[in-house]
C-alpha cells in the first residue's frame, strides 16, 4: 500500500516516529514483526518540515572515518541546506529495528523534493 505524506509544518521527530510505524506495518492487522509489510511512504515538501526549540544550530550529526581522531560533525543547517533528505532519513533509520529487515524499508522511503 502507498502512502503519501505532506512534510510541510509537521516536526521532524514526530514526522519520523509516523513514517517508521508505517514501514514496520504497525498499522496493519497483521502486524508480524518479522515480515515486510509491503508499505511504501511518499514524502513531498521536505523543504519546509520543522524543528522546535534551537535544534536548528544545535542539533551535530557525527561520523567517524575510521581512523583515530578522526570524529567529523556538522550542524543540523549545514546538512539541511545541502540535502534536506538525509535528515529525514537518517530520523526514521534510528527508529527502525536495527536487524536485516532495515535496509529493505528504508528503501519502501520515497522522499520528493
Amino acid at each position: 500500500m502507498e502512502y503519501v505524506i505532506d512534510a510541510a509544518n509537521q516536526k521532524l521527530g514526530r514526522l519520523a516516529a509516523k513514517i517508521a510505524g508505517i514501514l514496520q506495518g504497525k498499522n496493519k492487522a497483521g502486524y508480524l514483526p518479522r515480515l515486510l509489510s509491503g508499505n511504501r511512504v511518499i514524502v513531498k515538501n521536505i523543504r519546509l518540515i520543522a524543528i522546535s526549540g534551537g535544534k536548528e544550530k544545535q542539533k551535530t550529526y557525527y561520523r567517524h572515518t575510521g581512523y583515530v581522531g578522526h570524529l567529523k560533525e556538522k550542524k543540523y543547517w549545514e546538512i539541511f541546506e545541502k540535502n534536506p533528505d538525509r535528515v529525514l532519513r537518517h530520523a526514521v533509520a534510528g527508529m527502525l529495528p536495527k536487524n536485516r529487515l532495515q535496509p529493505k524499508m528504508l528503501k519502501n522511503l520515497i522522499i520528493e523534493r
